[in-house]
């Protein structure tokens, strides 16, 4: 069996105010099309999944990790930034300002770079002319990286050369092979202190049959393998998780990235959070990687045993509405210290993996496409000065997943964001599809017969 979900993460890293940012967005705007329908992993746009020479990656931008004001702590904090890109990327790219010329900065976080022994590329940037500057670049050759590029972000001279180039030195894309045994992998996520560790623990207890402790993809990560009557789970849990989570400042940003490095190996994200505390608004930005990844989910409201009888109603109400925009997730009540709700929350797992990996006979889903689609009909289609009916023809399910399908209809861009919303709202509600993202995508029917079946 061969798993296919890991993609390079490639990281800009660099002092502030070098154009770190200017350059994820060159990056990042490079084909839109190609990435319209995957949205930024967090809403300040953590990163971005991209095409760059006909190779998807995931960049990185570092730009949350500029070191707060005053001189005590600007070391301390460009120490933490490259640490953390360290920890989660694959490929780095120092940015540093030929403007301004090489400062003790650079050197700090080139040498925390170096040893790290990834590949690394120097983006000087702010060159605009090269054949002219070429004084500016040689200063940094100092740092001693031999992959040193001129770039302008501001006028994109230079930069997709640069991180081609780096690519390259990474190896081939054969996909990783994984056990071929079946076995449901459950990501543990969720901010600082909340508990995650001691949901793993108790996960991993609650049979007392860990198989084997397996190295994971990702560098620091440890994979739990347990068994619970028939059924095999994976705990994808990631120690860079709670060693970056529990710092304070610049390096939580290098939490969120191995988060998304965790979602992306699972099939279920289990989202702890603190009940005797209440919902954060950090809950709702580790929720929002988990539902644009795609993946299954709980919520575990843990610490229930220390929420007062009179309060739990309201706290789960508050619960609901901090993560209304993932209303279809159940929430579970767990007690991580004493076993509370573990038996329920091993029902709910096994019922939403089942549900992200449900497929629906196209003749059933045409069958609700009908029931749907005359019930409540979509926008008018334009043609010119006239319009007319804009009919939905059929549907098939093309992936799982999440679940995803793709409908065909008259004009796909006269029907409006709000009704792909309620498509989806009613596959859920019609199939099952608790707990779980379900993607629609509206194609065009093609004037060849068969001819967009096939895509």
């Amino acid at each position: 069996m061969q798993d296919e979900r890991r993609l390079p993460m490639v990281a800009l890293v660099g002092r502030p105010n070098v154009g770190k940012s200017t350059l994820f967005n060159r990056y990042a705007g490079y084909r839109r099309a190609l990435v319209a329908d995957q949205p930024g992993l967090t809403r300040d746009r953590i990163a971005e999944k991209v095409e760059i020479d006909g190779r998807w990656i995931w960049l990185v931008d570092t730009a949350g990790l500029d070191a707060p004001k005053g001189e005590k702590e600007l070391e301390a904090a460009v120490q933490s930034q490259a640490r953390s890109a360290v920890e989660a990327a694959d490929v780095i790219l120092f940015v540093v300002d030929g403007k301004l010329g090489l400062v003790p900065e650079d050197e700090t976080i080139a040498t925390t770079l170096r040893r790290s022994g990834k590949p690394l590329g120097l983006l000087v940037n702010k060159i605009d002319q090269p054949m002219h500057h070429q004084d500016r670049v040689n200063e940094f050759y100092a740092l001693g990286i031999d992959q040193t590029y001129a770039v302008s972000a501001e006028h994109g001279g230079g930069a997709f050369d640069a991180l081609e180039r780096v690519l390259e030195t990474l190896p081939s894309e054969d996909p990783v092979e994984v056990e071929e045994e079946a076995a449901t992998r459950v990501a543990i996520v969720g901010r600082p202190n909340v508990g995650k560790s001691s949901i793993a623990n108790q996960l991993a207890g609650e049979e007392r049959m860990v198989v084997s402790n397996t190295p994971g993809t990702t560098r620091d990560a440890i994979d739990i393998r347990i068994r619970r009557g028939h059924r095999e789970y994976i705990l994808v849990d990631t120690a860079g998780i709670r060693k970056v989570g529990k710092r304070q400042g610049p390096g939580e940003h290098g939490g969120a990235l191995m988060t998304l490095r965790s979602l992306e190996r699972a099939d279920v994200a289990l989202l702890v959070v603190d009940a005797a505390e209440g919902i954060a608004d950090q809950d709702a930005r580790v929720a929002s990687l988990m539902r644009e990844q795609g993946c299954a989910s709980v919520v575990l409201a843990n610490k229930w045993d220390l929420v007062d009888k009179d309060d739990r109603e309201d706290r789960l109400l508050d619960i609901d509405h901090g993560l209304r925009f993932m209303s279809d997730v159940p929430v579970v009540s767990v007690s991580a210290l004493t076993g509370q709700g573990f038996r329920r929350l091993f029902d709910r797992l096994d019922k939403v993996s089942q549900a992200g990996e449900q497929r629906i006979p196209t003749a059933d889903l045409n069958r609700w496409l009908q029931d749907v689609s005359e019930k409540h009909p979509p926008s008018m289609a334009s043609k010119g000065a006239m319009r007319k009916p804009n009919k939905l023809f059929y549907a098939s399910q093309v992936g799982v997943r999440p679940p995803t399908i793709v409908v065909f209809c008259t004009d796909p861009k006269a029907i409006q964001t709000s009704y792909v919303r309620f498509l989806e709202n009613q596959l859920r509600e019609s199939f099952g599809f608790e707990g779980t993202p379900v993607n629609v995508r509206l194609r065009k029917r093609s004037g060849r017969k068969g001819a967009d079946r096939r895509e």
